[in-house]
């Protein structure tokens, strides 16, 4: 029983390096982006719907192949998202007065962490949530696209934000609850599986901050 919860620590203690990491290395790239005017000569050059772009298949390579994938391989390719994602993450710099950038990610960061505790004491199996949430998430990406594209709604735009935000909530909690089972299967190489844990929770994090800066950061003029 010990040794199981020494394992079990050692994967959330790596898991959550990894993922400071990231974020340590997407703020840097984002404000270098912003800050030197390259983020800018992105946009007007019309390279930004580009980086969008790779930025989704670097997540659909990285999970569908994380299986097979080397370790090694692997590292190297969440820090390349991160990387990318730092780079797309200038217009929050952009949008946003700097200040309430920085309180707005304390906050985030004091709700992400109350998440996973909830997450890590919980000690039902929340695997049963994942239709539920791939069915949500799915919704609320069509969503948005369809407010962003053609009905450009404000108040539809305020109220997916929070729903959103809800959702990214409960998938935190999911995928902290998800890392305590998938130390125990054996097909998972457990050299990798905390970076396939720290992209996990990487992008809840971001979601959560992109989200609760939408709804309460105080815009550029």
């Amino acid at each position: 029983m010990e040794n199981e919860i020494s394992v079990e620590n050692k994967i959330f203690g790596k898991t959550f390096f990894w993922m400071f990491l990231g974020l340590l290395g997407s703020g840097i790239v984002a404000w270098y982006t912003y800050s030197s005017g390259l983020f800018y000569k992105i946009v007007l050059g019309g390279y930004f719907n580009m980086l969008l772009i790779l930025e989704l298949v670097a997540v659909l390579v990285f999970s569908l192949l994380f299986r097979k994938l080397p370790p090694t391989f692997v590292g190297i390719l969440y820090f390349v998202y991160a990387m990318l994602d730092g780079v797309t993450l200038a217009v929050v710099f952009a949008a946003f007065q700097l200040s309430s950038v920085i309180y707005l990610f304390v906050i985030s960061a004091i709700v992400f962490g109350a998440l996973a505790i909830i997450g890590y004491k919980t000690d039902k199996n929340l695997s049963s949530w994942n239709p539920y949430i791939t069915v949500f998430l799915i919704a609320g990406i069509v969503l948005s696209l369809i407010n962003l594209i053609l009905l450009k709604n404000s108040m539809l735009d305020l109220v997916l934000d929070w729903v959103i935000l809800a959702l990214f909530c409960g998938i935190t909690i999911y995928d902290i609850n998800k890392i305590k089972m998938l130390q125990a299967e054996p097909d998972i190489n457990q050299e990798k599986i905390h970076i396939y844990c720290a992209m996990q929770l990487y992008l809840d994090f971001i979601n959560i901050f992109l989200r609760i800066l939408s709804i309460f950061g105080k815009r550029r003029d």
